[in-house]
């Protein structure tokens, strides 16, 4: 019996997400679970990798990061290897 349902994707939680693997629908949940599962992991820096693209995707990820309480900064990556990723800090668990 065939499913027309995509595998899902096994994510490494390794402190780099990116969301080029996933549909803009699933980010709105996927963030705040990659980061919960990071801190989990002991894992306090991360790469969310959102492309160049209009910036509708990095404006989503920002609001999204702006509003969980684990998130202490973020800032778009400035090297040039990387345009189109957001650099973030996580508190503690402490």
């Amino acid at each position: 019996m065939s499913s027309n349902e995509p595998d899902p994707i096994e994510l490494p939680i390794d402190g780099v997400l990116d969301l080029h693997h996933f549909n803009p629908n699933e980010v709105g949940d996927l963030i705040p679970d990659y980061i919960d599962a990071c801190l989990e992991r002991n894992i306090h820096s991360l790469r969310i990798i959102h492309g160049k693209g209009k910036g509708v995707l990095r404006r989503t990820v920002h609001a999204l990061l702006q509003k969980h309480k684990k998130v202490k900064s973020y800032r778009l990556a400035t090297d040039s290897s990387s345009w189109g990723a957001t650099l973030v800090e996580l508190q503690n668990n402490n």
